[in-house]
């Protein structure tokens, strides 16, 4: 697949957490060819009202990576339904390996982790943070959907 996408010139971000997303930039019409050439081996998650593809913001898929690329052991993938977590306190990361990555503090396993978003696609809890590491955000582009 990637020689596939370098052949197409796409950029894209794969990772070993969750081997099955792939996340390519590009146009809605170029992703809906590539996805058709690829005969039917791409699922593409789409919005569930427009149902075009989603568009991921360029400051979530930073945030993810940070958080995948860092982590050498102890992240978790969760799942596509981040929603069932309870909203907790919206933090940054100030030091360490997760530097910069911005999330939700939740409580998974007895511990306390810091839990990063796709909106509607993926979570990822990281290992164990200190407290002192983290400063709390008052305003983000990273929102937790709201439960209904």
């Amino acid at each position: 697949m990637r020689d596939i996408l370098d052949e197409w010139g796409l950029e894209y971000y794969a990772q070993n957490l969750i081997p099955s997303y792939l996340f390519i930039r590009t146009d809605e019409a170029t992703i809906k060819r590539f996805a058709n050439k690829q005969f039917g081996y791409i699922y593409l998650y789409c919005d569930r009202v427009t149902h075009k593809p989603s568009v991921v913001p360029d400051r979530e898929i930073e945030i993810f990576r940070i958080v995948t690329q860092a982590a050498q052991s102890g992240l978790e993938f969760l799942d596509g339904n981040p929603e069932k977590y309870k909203v907790g306190d919206l933090v940054r990361v100030t030091d360490g390996p997760f530097k910069g990555a911005e999330g939700y503090v939740k409580r998974i396993k007895k511990d306390r982790r810091l839990v990063v978003i796709i909106s509607g696609i993926a979570a990822v809890a990281t290992s164990f943070i200190p407290p002192e590491l983290l400063e709390k955000v008052e305003n983000s582009v990273t929102e937790l959907p709201k439960n209904d």
